[in-house]
């Protein structure tokens, strides 16, 4: 059979596309041509793919001219994966495997000289893009088998070498491999790390009571949050419990974070999917790459992607870059980042909460009330240091809360409630199931990602209360994004007491949390669940 075609998957960005690999062994010069767009680390397969043949026990068509052509040509080819498809295919154009066996069937894996296979990142969203194209049958490294079962419907065969493969394609007797490693980019040291946050409870931060109902809202509706206040007020003990008081991730939401690790390439998938929110906390010297994504060669997702679903924490983060913060309006406004490197434009996801944590100045000790005032700031670098606040970003943040440090007689209080995480978790999660019956069949999941005019349209506030809205944007007071994450909160907080619509008082306790204005008591005081 002089031409076969073998399949595997490129993956540019997050979306994975189905690639042939077609094979011609012809007469001619001899020589091994490969086209279609590949790049350095694609090109060099044929070097890899000659002597794994070879070192495998078959051979490799050395007198004749061998053309690869990766189909669709359009589109380009990066990443070592593609080694096995053109293995396979060269054997299966050259006889020695039947081309019959590779309908329906995907090969991912980067081989050795030797034969041997080794594992690639993003393997998930390929076998993910896989499925969606009508494949039902893939093979990969022995190392990522747990992976790629990931996905539903899915045949996984796990093999070790390229000798195995083309085994398994002739249906003889497997012959025995080393075990594959698993990927060299996972982690080398171990520590707590996120571990350590199972051990945070909300029980444990006295008072705060204002504060906690805003979180308890912003996990609700999953909303983003601006906490300012002096240094050991209780800003960054509050945004470490977020994680807690979300609720497990949905199968949806599971397999697109699993799948955004494994994109990065530091997937564990001795874990399984990812079922719990994640936390990140990136140093305020982090660089753009490493926030948003990127990188040469391949881009990669960065720590606002690994965070969908989950809380990225940007403590100080008047201190980041003023670059970084400016590119910060598009994830926080459409929920993705977008990155675009010479030929190759990536979107990632990023629907994660936005936790912004900062001091009132440089040292922290400012204070509108002139007895707490112990400021030693000059006048210009507070104004300065408040100037990167930018209005644009504020305004694109839903909750703000101005944290107080406690008081000695709050702090002594005998009769203050704390509650558990646990406790505000079985709220919020009662909250967002009304919010998925709400948003059923429906490309939205949360109050916070449903656009402007369908908001408007389909959920429309109370009439007393889109009065009192309007007052406030007219006003003035209010811009029209200001004036949509309200009606956004507003939902949240009628979710929160099981309300079928939001009234008025809804619309001014979100108003408040807007604007970092403190709340009645009576809102903010723990109740029971419904």
């Amino acid at each position: 059979m002089p031409v076969a075609t073998a399949r595997t998957i490129t993956l540019i960005g997050a979306a994975g596309h189905l690639i042939d690999v077609q094979v011609d062994v012809a007469q001619g010069m001899v020589a091994t041509a490969l086209v279609g767009r590949p790049d350095a680390s694609v090109t060099e397969a044929r070097d890899r793919c000659r002597n794994a043949v070879s070192n495998a026990g078959y051979e490799w068509p050395a007198t004749r001219r061998v053309t690869v052509l990766l189909s669709p040509s359009d589109l380009p080819k990066r990443g070592p994966h593609f080694d096995l498809a053109i293995a396979i295919g060269v054997l299966a154009a050259s006889g020695q495997v039947p081309g019959d066996a590779l309908e329906r069937t995907v090969m991912i894996g980067e081989l050795t000289l030797d034969g041997r296979l080794r594992p690639v990142p993003g393997l998930l969203p390929m076998t993910l893009a896989a499925s969606a194209r009508g494949i039902d049958r893939v093979f990969v490294p022995e190392s990522q088998v747990r992976e790629a079962a990931m996905v539903p419907g899915m045949s996984v065969f796990g093999v070790r070498s390229l000798a195995q493969v083309a085994a398994e394609l002739r249906g003889v007797e497997v012959p025995e491999a080393p075990p594959v490693p698993p990927l060299s980019s996972g982690s080398l040291l171990s520590w707590r790390g996120e571990d350590r946050l199972s051990d945070l409870d909300l029980a444990d931060l006295v008072g705060l009571a204002d504060a906690k109902y805003a979180a308890e809202v912003a996990a609700a509706g999953g909303h983003h949050l601006l906490l300012t206040g002096p240094p050991g007020s209780g800003k960054t003990s509050l945004a470490e419990r977020l994680p807690g008081i979300l609720p497990d991730l949905t199968v949806e939401e599971s397999l697109e974070l699993t799948a955004i690790h494994s994109l990065a390439g530091v997937l564990d998938t001795s874990d399984g999917l990812i079922s719990r929110p994640p936390f990140f906390a990136p140093h305020h010297t982090s660089s753009r790459t490493s926030l948003l994504g990127g990188g040469t060669g391949k881009v990669r997702p960065g720590e606002l992607s690994r965070a969908h679903c989950g809380v990225l924490l940007l403590d100080e983060f008047p201190l980041f870059a003023s670059d970084i913060l400016e590119a910060l309006r598009q994830p926080l406004e459409a929920g993705e980042v977008t990155i675009a490197r010479g030929e190759e434009t990536a979107t990632y996801p990023a629907r994660g909460m936005f936790v912004m944590a900062c001091n009132p100045c440089p040292c922290g000790g400012y204070s509108s009330v002139l007895l707490d005032n112990t400021c030693v700031c000059k006048e210009v670098s507070r104004r300065d240091y408040q100037l990167r606040l930018s209005g644009p970003i504020t305004d694109r943040l839903d909750i703000t809360r101005h944290v107080r440090p406690v008081g000695q007689v709050e702090a002594s209080d005998p009769f203050d409630r704390r509650e558990s995480s646990a406790d505000v978790r079985r709220r919020v999660t009662l909250a967002r199931e009304r919010q998925a019956d709400r948003y059923a069949g429906l490309p939205w999941r949360l109050n916070a990602h449903v656009p402007t005019a369908v908001l408007r349209e389909e959920w429309p506030l109370s009439p007393e209360a889109d009065q009192l809205l309007d007052a406030e944007m007219y006003s003035g007071r209010l811009s029209r994004r200001g004036a949509t994450r309200v009606h956004r909160v507003a939902w949240s907080v009628a979710d929160l007491r099981g309300l079928v619509e939001p009234g008025a008082d809804e619309l001014a306790i979100a108003l408040r949390l807007r604007r970092g204005d403190p709340l009645d008591l009576s809102v903010v005081e723990p109740r029971c669940v419904s």
